[in-house]
């Protein structure tokens, strides 16, 4: 059953982009189309393989290869004037990265210095290709929710998770408010709202504890 699941997979993804890819040359060759369904359809024999094979670990590697192949690919023909790959390459390889650590990946150790190299390239690509706006707080903001979930993880420590999010969240907020529109104070409104979520951790699971 598993032979001819794996089988099956690999005859209809190969049928299917002979299909495409027929259709695409015979009625608009100009434009190579073929290639958006051809990526999706790499990816189900890929992955009925190694689910089936329960090789997790060779799966996360080629279907992040062939992502990235296909947005390189993708990245030359249509605006090849801009490496906006750059963008989504070194997030896809942490896939593979983490996949292979296994239990190291859910380490404190790991969390900082994946966060840590995650700003340090996109901190570097801002300054590269457009300095003038600071867009690396974006995805600085994101990925240092991942040491910060894991340290709180541990210690089972929800109200001070909740005090140390709304922090970062709130300063999050006033950055953007800075950069983006100093002369318009907006920051206010979403810095309200979420204060309310370290205060109604207090009264209804801290302090709630703290009287038993």
């Amino acid at each position: 059953m598993k032979k001819n699941a794996i089988s099956f997979a690999i005859a209809g993804s190969i049928m299917s982009m002979i299909f495409f890819f027929t259709v695409n040359y015979l009625t608009s060759h100009a434009y190579l189309w073929f290639m958006y369904p051809t990526f999706a359809l790499m990816l189900w024999p890929i992955s009925v393989y190694c689910v089936k094979k329960g090789k997790h670990k060779l799966l996360s590697v080629l279907c992040s290869t062939v992502i990235i192949i296909y947005l390189i690919a993708e990245n030359i023909i249509n605006s090849p004037n801009h490496p906006w790959v750059l963008y989504a390459i070194y997030p896809l390889l942490w896939w593979p990265i983490l996949t292979m650590l296994g239990k190291k990946a859910k380490t404190m150790e790991i969390a900082s210095l994946g966060s840590l190299s995650v700003i340090a390239y996109y901190l570097l690509l801002n300054i590269i290709f457009s300095a003038e706006y600071l867009w690396f707080i974006y995805p600085t903001f994101a990925v240092l929710w991942w040491p910060l979930s894991v340290h709180h993880m541990r210690k089972n420590t929800s109200f001070e998770f909740s005090v140390h999010a709304s922090i970062l969240i709130i300063i999050f907020f006033i950055i953007v408010n800075i950069i983006s529109s100093p002369h318009t104070i907006w920051a206010v409104y979403p810095i309200f709202c979420v204060l309310w979520w370290p205060l109604s951790m207090y009264y209804f699971v801290y302090k709630r504890r703290m009287d038993y």
